[in-house]
């Protein structure tokens, strides 16, 4: 029987990462992507995606993994997942700018209900229209890091395992 090969990093964050970026374009051009509810369902499309992975990489090898191997590739996932997102991020920022000035709107309202004083208001929207690609990208990294450490540590606990001996290698 031919051995299984498992999954690359790459292969698991492209699928994950296609999955993303459908879900956050029906989100934008149904007009949903102000529903912040919405948006917590891609961090469990993030844990599943990686549970998932994680668990098709141990089979690949016939679970003969440790933890610390299925979270490695979990996380490398992850990283891979989070470059790719970035670039997305940007060039939907980029032929999309009305997102941006309709997230500055919402930005404002939201404050506003808050019965924040409006000079605090133009100074925050001021210090996040130049900060924006600071915020946007660096967030996207910490969340990402965040939720991808989550996913690989279940993921890594839930697949099983059956770590290779060293002593059973030293009889054959």
């Amino acid at each position: 029987m031919e051995p299984k090969k498992p999954i690359s990093h790459f292969v698991a964050a492209t699928v994950i990462a296609a999955v993303l970026i459908i879900y956050t374009l029906v989100l934008q051009f149904t007009g949903l992507w102000t529903n912040s509810a919405l948006a917590w369902i891609s961090y469990i499309f993030i844990v599943g995606g990686l549970i998932l992975f994680i668990n098709l990489y141990g089979n690949a090898l016939d679970n003969q993994v440790t933890f610390g191997n299925l979270f490695s590739y979990g996380f490398k996932t992850t990283a891979l997942l989070a470059l790719i997102m970035v670039a997305f991020t940007v060039i939907l920022f980029s032929i999309f700018p009305d997102i941006r000035e309709k997230m500055v709107d919402i930005a404002r309202q939201r404050m506003e209900e808050r019965n924040t004083p409006e000079d605090q208001i133009d100074k925050g929207i001021e210090m996040w229209q130049k900060m924006f690609w600071v915020f946007t990208i660096g967030g996207i990294i910490l969340v990402y890091a965040v939720v991808g450490a989550i996913g690989s540590l279940i993921g890594a606990a839930v697949t099983k395992k059956k770590p290779v001996n060293p002593l059973d290698q030293m009889s054959m």
